[in-house]
């Protein structure tokens, strides 16, 4: 029931997210068709859609406390169908065979990852994330995750590549420590409300502090993104790389599939 409650919670959260990119995108094109374009933060429409991002952001932020990362991320599915529809209708965006076979693997897949995703529930103390943060495969991890970043960032910035898969990488990839970060503060705030106090430990106000850095440059990197690029190749791209991203972090930090049978580890990763 734990469970069902998180995955609920993140269908309904990434289909506001879908609803949010689509009326920034709006925004972005009512802008450009001004004698003098604005910066997009004086339009009312523009802060309209963040706000909703926003909430959108908090529901999933809060499944991650009732289930595992690689059982939530998957469901930004919500967000890529959403976004699809939402396009035609409101955008009018002309709807292709290809983009109904792709929605239908999307969905398939998704099922796939649901279905046989780890259902181990684990108590994440604060002590319990302590170890997880100093374990030899998440450091081997995050030197990787930081080098793969710069030279991302250097190609973004001394070389002005702003092609979407550079941007959406450097989305995913800050992505990975916000995934990690929400799953880490929203259990401990879910364990101290059951009267398990969690937030006197100094790695809950660490995680925050990633959560919060690592979610604003994510959001400039997207808004980036949403900025230059359709939202129907943005968002499909985006979630693909997201959830790749925030599974493997998932897997390496909070060891999610250590007893899972084989067989739905194979599924898994088909799906």
């Amino acid at each position: 029931q734990t469970q069902l409650f998180g995955v609920l919670l993140a269908a309904v959260s990434n289909f506001l997210i879908s609803i949010s990119l689509n009326i920034q995108k709006c925004a972005h094109l009512r802008l450009a068709c001004q004698i003098k374009p604005k910066p997009c933060y004086t339009s009312k429409l523009w802060w309209c859609g963040i706000a909703l991002l926003g909430l959108g952001e908090v529901g999933n932020f809060t499944a991650y406390g009732f289930a595992p990362i690689a059982l939530v991320a998957p469901l930004g599915c919500v967000s890529v169908i959403g976004t699809a529809f939402i396009s035609v209708l409101f955008l009018k965006k002309t709807m292709r065979a290809a983009d109904i076979l792709g929605g239908t693997l999307t969905v398939t897949g998704t099922y796939l990852l649901v279905a046989f995703s780890p259902n181990v529930p684990q108590e994440l103390t604060a002590r319990r994330v302590q170890n997880y943060l100093v374990s030899w495969p998440f450091l081997v991890y995050l030197i990787l995750e930081i080098i793969i970043f710069c030279i991302l960032l250097y190609f973004y910035k001394r070389k002005a590549v702003k092609h979407i898969v550079v941007l959406l990488m450097m989305v995913a990839l800050l992505a990975s420590l916000t995934v990690i970060a929400v799953k880490a503060v929203a259990s401990m705030i879910t364990l101290s409300a059951k009267g398990k106090m969690q937030l006197t430990y100094p790695v809950f106000y660490i995680m925050i502090i990633l959560m919060a850095t690592s979610c604003a440059f994510q959001v400039k990197f997207l808004n980036q993104a949403m900025h230059l690029y359709e939202t129907t190749a943005v968002v499909p791209i985006n979630f693909v790389f997201f959830t790749t991203s925030a599974v493997i972090s998932g897997v390496i930090f909070y060891q999610e599939f250590q007893s899972a049978a084989l067989l739905s580890v194979f599924m898994f990763l088909f799906g």
